[in-house]
């Protein structure tokens, strides 16, 4: 088989094989590039050592020497070119005690996760193929290399990464390699946090983001998001569901756009049901003020995963306002625009009518002209510039000051009164009518 590489690529193995080494594209730029996809890095593998890879090339950067590991700057990109080698003795299901270097391509590809990121290709030499990994691609199976417990015991995160493969490929995990996962997730208990949310967060903006069932089956969300377990857990019985809150959660993914905050949005936009579960005399089951305890559990998850503080702030707005249980109309529009911001607004109705498409069809009725009418007057307000924020009211704090008011608190409560009154009459917002609301004129 053939395959296309960059030219960067061929031009540092030409140079490890004219220095008398192997040298060989390989792991998830060979997948990708099989499979049609862009891949979004090159990797290299030789039988060259770190201080040979170096000596051969003007510029590198020791990123990983002590694992075999040099990055190679070529025309602007960066390249990480290793060593063959074997993986000694795992202790803590993340790192080997030691690494040795090998002069054989088959023991380093023996190492890898999955099939199909231990294939190799030499444009000289073709595809290196030993475990069958494009038969995987073909068939659409994640599958270990070798024995699937050894491969997860030795790295637990290889688990999680198996459903990221799964959802990014749409591929099915293999029997064995999904029993090894159901056998070992525990030991995901023994990896970092960061490690965690990178994997879930390539899941989440996958085509296939409702996989995370498979993290649910295997028992993988039962040590990293028991948040999501309890969802499963928990029924709904109204005219607005037919699906229990992880199901609808599952499909709500499915619905939504594929963005990483409007992804974990959906996520956690129910995860205050199971705490808020109440039933009638009826049967019905209630979730009275599930968004605002879903946005405290979502921000406590948030910080637990170790999310940056842009994305953390504004998943947990859109948590805490995804439900527009209110009358539609100019004026509730423009509050609930200075509430979320108006940057986080239209992401806000992405959100509602994600949610309304998973609910039944009595529900998407109901909700989607609301949610047009509510972008409608969002459209208007924007067109006739009416206030939403104290960025946009035209009396300021200096003309406040120039009106006779001290500085300090009374002039930050004076503006937030005043942005009141605008909220619900934007044809009050001018300095004229604000000095003269507030006495000053």
């Amino acid at each position: 088989m053939r395959i296309e590489i960059p030219d960067n690529v061929a031009k540092i193995i030409n140079i490890l094989e004219k220095a008398g080494y192997e040298a060989y594209a390989v792991g998830g730029c060979v997948r990708d590039t099989i499979l049609g996809r862009e891949p979004e890095d090159w990797d290299i593998t030789t039988s060259a050592k770190p201080q040979e890879i170096k000596a051969l090339f003007r510029r590198t950067v020791d990123t990983g020497i002590q694992h075999g590991t040099v990055t190679v700057l070529l025309g602007g990109s960066a390249y990480e070119v290793t060593t063959y080698r074997v993986d000694g003795e795992y202790e803590d299901s993340r790192h080997p005690k030691q690494v040795e270097f090998t002069a054989s391509l088959v023991e380093d590809l023996k190492r890898r996760d999955f099939t199909i990121n231990a294939m190799a290709y030499n444009p000289g030499f073709g595809l290196v193929d030993e475990f069958d990994g494009i038969g995987d691609l073909e068939r659409g199976i994640i599958r270990c290399v070798g024995d699937a417990r050894e491969r997860f015991s030795e790295d637990a995160l290889r688990m999680l990464r198996a459903v990221r493969f799964s959802g990014q490929l749409g591929f099915e995990i293999e029997e064995a390699t999904f029993s090894a996962i159901k056998e070992l997730a525990g030991n995901l208990r023994l990896i970092s946090a960061e490690r965690i949310h990178t994997e879930l967060n390539k899941l989440l903006i996958s085509p296939h983001p409702d996989y995370l069932r498979i993290a649910y089956e295997t028992g993988i969300t039962a040590v990293v998001l028991p948040e999501f377990d309890r969802m499963m857990a928990t029924p709904q019985k109204n005219i607005y569901h037919n699906l229990n809150v992880g199901e609808h959660t599952l499909k709500m993914l499915s619905e939504i756009r594929a963005d990483v905050i409007l992804r974990w949005t959906a996520l956690f936009h129910d995860i205050g049901k199971p705490d808020t579960m109440s039933e009638d005399a009826d049967g019905i089951i209630h979730f009275r003020g599930h968004a605002e305890l879903g946005s405290r559990i979502a921000h406590d998850v948030m910080k637990r995963l170790k999310f940056d503080n842009d994305t953390l702030n504004k998943v947990v707005k859109l948590v805490a306002n995804h439900e527009l249980r209110f009358e539609i109309t100019p004026r509730s529009v423009r509050r609930l625009v200075n509430r979320v911001g108006d940057d986080m607004f239209l992401p806000l109705l992405e959100v509602c009518l994600a949610d309304n498409m998973a609910k039944t069809e009595y529900a998407v009725n109901q909700y989607r002209p609301i949610i047009a009418k509510a972008r409608e007057y969002y459209e208007e307000i924007k067109r006739s510039e009416q206030c939403t924020s104290l960025a946009t009211l035209e009396l300021k704090g200096r003309d406040l000051i120039d009106a006779g008011m001290k500085p300090g608190r009374e002039i930050g409560e004076a503006l937030d009164k005043c942005l009141e009154l605008v909220l619900d009459n934007p044809e009050a917002n001018t300095k004229a009518r604000l000095l003269e609301y507030l006495g000053l004129n």
